[in-house]
């Protein structure tokens, strides 16, 4: 990993950062009495996966061996072969580039040329240093276990692991010289959700201004967070539109009083007609996307090529940092 690189290898390598500032108030439900709550333990399973695979890397990663010195030495090398790049290399404390890639980061060429489509998936489960993995441990937990004590460990296990790869494909569109690692795609989906799970469940909701203000703008913050240079916001934007359509498809709520229906003859449909309009319109939209996406990456096309402005969204130039082209 490059000077200067914060998640992706190379000098101009473009980081899946993200700083999820969670508030308890985006979430103020109203639950009927009957309603089930789940016990959360996929999410805390995922966060113990995410911490053994970077062990997994850092051992194999094996600095005091391998590093050549040209950067600096092994840092914090009292941990013997599970040492930490030199901090001109990798600044957040975690293994080269070379060992990422070769353990399964996103990387268009091997993808459209090698036939290794399988790094889609993979990169979401590698992690740049130890303050990456941290940053995004603790975003999942906090947005993960709240949604799974709500809807269950099958929906937002779904959510989760297609938004990373919806955040995945549009990245390796847009991205296409530089690798890419990370769990910021999935995690945006969980946000993405959030927001259509509000949307959708709308007339259950409590304090509904207050919430939709709250979601909008911890999602809108984070998102900007996407300009700065090396940091791969195709990643979260691919990730937090999965999440979106996959919340309205996933996290239906049953409209008020449908669990105690027979005390309220006047509820007769489990959810209101625009919660179904919203299934459908999603549903479509997702298999367009995913279908339209692959096909597009596995042509070798650049996303570039069809938006000339779209590099905007994930770098911004300014008078103190410039962006380097993708």
């Amino acid at each position: 990993m490059a000077s200067g690189d914060l998640e992706r290898g190379g000098s101009n390598g473009k980081n899946r950062a993200n700083n999820y500032y969670q508030s308890s108030s985006t979430g103020p439900y109203y639950l009927e009495s009957t309603e089930k709550q789940w016990t959360s333990w996929l999410v805390p399973m995922f966060v113990v996966a995410n911490v053994a695979v970077f062990v997994v890397v850092m051992y194999i990663n094996n600095c005091p061996k391998k590093n050549l010195g040209f950067d600096g030495s092994c840092v914090a090398k009292f941990l013997g072969r599970l040492s930490f790049q030199p901090l001109k290399e990798n600044p957040l404390f975690g293994p080269s580039s070379n060992t990422l890639e070769n353990l399964g980061a996103l990387e268009w060429n091997k993808v459209v040329h090698g036939s290794q489509g399988w790094r889609l998936i993979t990169c979401i489960w590698l992690h740049a240093g130890v303050i990456h993995l941290l940053a995004n441990m603790l975003s999942l937990v906090f947005i993960g276990i709240r949604l799974e004590q709500q809807f269950g460990f099958v929906r937002v296990g779904l959510i989760y692991l297609l938004s990373g790869f919806g955040g995945s494909i549009l990245s390796s569109l847009f991205i296409q010289r530089n690798i890419s690692v990370g769990a910021s795609g999935a995690l945006f989906g969980l946000l993405g959700a959030m927001l259509s799970e509000l949307l959708t469940n709308w007339t259950i909701y409590t304090n509904k201004a207050t919430a939709l203000i709250t979601l909008v703008v911890i999602i809108a913050i984070n998102l900007a967070v996407g300009i700065l240079p090396r940091v791969d916001n195709f990643a979260h934007i691919g990730g937090f539109l999965s999440g979106f359509l996959l919340g309205f498809v996933l996290l239906l709520r049953p409209q008020f009083g449908w669990v105690q229906r027979e005390h309220l003859p006047a509820v007769k449909s489990k959810h209101k007609a625009y919660q179904y309009v919203f299934w459908v319109i999603a549903v479509v939209l997702l298999i367009v996307g995913f279908t339209v996406g692959l096909v597009m990456l596995f042509r070798g096309e650049n996303g570039n090529d069809h938006c000339s402005w779209c590099h905007y969204l994930s770098c911004v130039p300014t008078s103190k940092w410039q962006c380097g082209k993708e």
